[in-house]
């Protein structure tokens, strides 16, 4: 194995492990009761709460883990994962522009950016 190859190895278990990590999160009452009130006012109201986005949004973190680790997948689950990231920001976005409310999950919206930004660029290097 060549050296690029290990630290892609590494890079797809350390994600795989983070995103199911984060989905786990959205299971437990604090953490997704939190995660709920994150959804902005546009998605309320509809036939969908909150509260089953957030367990859906967990669903395909836990999901989109699972298939970085199993090869026949590796690639979809990639593009899941980036669609996923870039579709969940504008609620994180909205947790941070309200630091009061959010505590420390309102990461201001920069960092935040660059996290994402940094997690969609290590999942396209598990792709190459």
């Amino acid at each position: 194995m060549n050296p690029f190859s290990i630290l892609q190895s590494v890079l797809t278990i350390v994600l795989a492990l983070v995103f199911i990590g984060m989905g786990a999160l959205h299971f437990l009452p604090g953490p997704a009761r939190t995660m709920a009130a994150m959804i902005p006012d546009r998605l309320r109201g509809t036939t969908v709460t909150p509260r089953v986005l957030v367990v859906f949004t967990g669903v395909c973190e836990i999901a989109g883990g699972l298939g970085l680790l199993i090869p026949p997948t590796r690639i979809a689950a990639v593009y899941c994962l980036v669609v996923f990231l870039v579709a969940v920001f504008p609620a994180n976005a909205a947790a941070a522009r309200q630091p009061a409310r959010f505590g420390r999950l309102a990461v201001p919206l920069v960092p935040r950016l660059i996290g994402q930004l940094v997690l969609i660029a290590a999942l396209v290097a598990v792709a190459l």
